[in-house]
């Protein structure tokens, strides 16, 4: 794999992992504000975008472990980093909107 096509992977890393934290701020956001509905859609809309950048990285997994080489560059470090953040966040949004449901009941 060349030095383009794992800028290009990393770019779009984080432009899924981004769009996947973006989402889930707007839902913590919309649960603040009492809409339920509306932050379990942002949630879904997290989960997709996710779900992109996870499969961009498992195919990069996979093809290292196909033998093909693979040198990470910084950019690709921190598209992984990009990535994990936006894990935990849509895991924290999870969480949030749960709470948020409770404190709307009591």
């Amino acid at each position: 794999m060349n030095k383009e096509e794992l800028y290009n992977l990393a770019f779009q890393l984080i432009l899924h992992s981004g769009n996947a934290k973006s989402f889930a701020m707007e839902a913590m956001q919309k649960a603040k504000e009492g809409n339920f509905d509306e932050a379990e859609e942002k949630l879904t809309e997290a989960d997709s975008a996710f779900n992109e950048a996870h499969h961009v990285q498992t195919d990069l997994i996979q093809k290292e472990a196909g033998g093909e080489k693979v040198d990470f560059p910084l950019i690709m470090v921190h598209a992984q980093d990009h990535l994990m953040n936006s894990m935990t966040l849509k895991d924290m949004a999870r969480e949030i909107i749960e709470l948020h449901k409770l404190i709307k009941k009591a």
